[in-house]
């Protein structure tokens, strides 16, 4: 029985609507070669069209999107500015030995720049180094595991007394004023025995506007401190702090017990909150969020030349599986406090040093801290 106004054939299966699927009636007959074949019915061929062209639509904008992603990337990793011969020049031979497969090493500095203009990032006015006119305030290693699952960060304070090539004996923040990023690098290279990988460096102007960028952090302090000479006072709880306070807190050293050895816990009580902050938010996991971090980063510091627009993205990137339980923060081996030539000076213990080195040259910064975790001056939660 037919319907009215429809013409006596058998229903159709129009199968599978897919580029790639030819139906058998499509091919010629064997038995007739000189045949030509059916052409396909009108409404299959009309559902085959409209899905190559919504098909070809996607992948038009799905390319679009993803080269729209990776213009972004490029055009923020571009911003970060660039230091020219960062690295020592000397010799291979000369110079620690790169180990295959142990991650990256990081040196990163903070510089007292005593300017007021912008001296590192996009934005900069004056020089990220000239002779004398910077020291180092704060210096840190930061090692990254290779198979990216843990971060640790070793504070060596400005005041550690080292040899300085070329130079003598010095608090190890002059290497910066007489040498900028190369003589800093090789300082620190031969203290250690790690060959570094990449350079970073912001000065305070920077870690201000970086700070405001985020919105603050929050920072607990506690029990208060009272006001001490040029120190302010800290009550104790926990503070929003934007860029200035933030600024205030890191550098202060005066009221504390430990003097400059509370200050880089401080600096690094600041990183980790200003990491957990990132974390929380998910920016390393998404790619439109990374690329907006790394513009930020751009505007207010600078990294060494080698360090290219992709290895920058591939590095933040690769990190986006790490969790704030895999990142630690920890001082040098302290030895002691001394006063050499009038100066008051930091000893590193350099015995204890030597195992710490060992492990950060080796990837094996996890077995080092399971194993010196009560001996070791490791970040904890009560910073002062």
């Amino acid at each position: 029985m037919t319907s009215k106004g429809r013409h006596d054939e058998p229903d159709e299966d129009p199968g599978p609507l897919s580029i790639f699927d030819r139906d058998e009636d499509d091919e010629p007959d064997p038995a007739d070669p000189d045949g030509d074949a059916p052409e396909p019915a009108p409404r299959r061929r009309r559902g085959r069209r409209l899905l190559a062209w919504t098909l070809a639509v996607l992948l038009v904008l799905a390319g679009g999107a993803f080269g729209g992603l990776l213009w972004a990337a490029d055009h923020y990793a571009s911003s970060v500015r660039r230091i020219p011969d960062a690295f020592p020049t000397l010799p291979a031979s000369e110079q620690p030995s790169a180990v295959p497969h142990s991650g990256q090493t990081f040196l990163l500095v903070g510089l007292d720049a005593r300017s007021d203009e912008p001296t590192t990032g996009r934005d900069a006015k004056a020089p990220a180094w000239q002779a004398g006119a910077q020291r180092s305030d704060t210096m840190m290693l930061m090692h990254i595991s290779a198979d990216r699952k843990s971060v640790a960060l070793v504070s060596i304070p400005r005041d550690t007394w080292v040899p300085v090539p070329g130079h003598g004996q010095a608090k190890i923040n002059a290497a910066y004023s007489w040498g900028g990023p190369a003589l800093t690098v090789r300082t620190v290279q031969d203290l250690t025995g790690i060959r570094i990988d990449h350079l970073a460096v912001i000065d305070w102007n920077g870690f201000r506007a970086l700070t405001d960028a985020v919105g603050g952090v929050d920072i607990t302090i506690p029990r208060t401190i009272e006001a001490k000479g040029d120190a302010r006072e800290w009550l104790a709880g926990t503070h929003h702090m934007d860029g200035a306070e933030a600024l205030l807190y890191v550098r202060e050293r005066h009221g504390l017990p430990g003097g400059d050895l509370d200050r880089t816990k401080r600096q690094q009580n600041f990183l980790r909150a200003l990491m957990l902050r990132t974390m929380s938010s998910g920016t390393l996991a998404s790619p439109s969020k990374l690329t907006g971090l790394l513009g930020t980063i751009g505007d207010v510091a600078s990294v060494d030349d080698r360090l290219s627009n992709t290895d920058l993205y591939d590095l933040a990137w690769s990190l986006r599986d790490i969790r704030p339980d895999g990142v630690h923060f920890m001082n040098a081996p302290f030895g002691g406090f001394d006063t050499v030539d009038g100066q008051a000076v930091v000893l590193m213990d350099d015995g204890a040093a030597s195992v710490l080195w060992t492990a950060m040259r080796t990837d094996r910064m996890d077995d080092y801290l399971a194993e010196h975790r009560t001996s070791a001056d490791i970040l904890g939660r009560d910073v002062s």
